[in-house]
């Protein structure tokens, strides 16, 4: 039989394994996010229609933040053109389907401001950007794709 000092080394072993493993485990369980700048509107609606095709796409594995500012901002309004581009689902359609997702939505409040427009002419489930918004939305890296 092992000594009690030998059985004590032992145990001590074991739990440091179990919590090695554990910790292992919730560092994999942090996700790399994606980050959506969306800089373009009515202007170039190829790009609009990738960037939420992207954003559609990219949060079947990860948190997403779509960030829409300059003339990206009016892909967003209430009162916005619907967006169509080839065979893309239109603006209207992927934006109210990222909604479901769950997806972050921003619109810069600067650039609304420059527009004439407040977060009150935002559509349903579009937020005003902040700084906070940008860092919470993932506990993994950031990758950004630029549209």
């Amino acid at each position: 039989m092992a000594s009690p000092r030998r059985q004590l080394f032992v145990c001590i072993a074991i739990a440091g394994i179990v919590f090695a493993a554990v910790n292992g485990a919730h560092a994999a369980e942090k996700r790399d996010g994606v980050l959506i700048h969306v800089s373009h509107g009515t202007d170039e609606p190829h790009r609009v229609a990738m960037a939420l095709n992207m954003a559609s796409m990219m949060s079947e594995d990860h948190p997403v933040l779509v960030y829409f500012d300059i003339k990206g901002i009016e892909v967003v309004l209430k009162d916005a053109e619907t967006i169509t581009y080839a065979h893309f689902p239109s603006s209207k359609e992927q934006l109210s389907a990222l909604i479901k997702k769950g997806v972050t939505l921003m619109a810069c409040p600067g650039c609304l401001k420059a527009a004439g427009k407040t977060p009150a002419d935002l559509a349903n489930g579009i937020e005003a950007a902040d700084k906070t918004g940008f860092f919470s939305f993932t506990e993994g890296r950031i990758v950004t794709l630029d549209y």
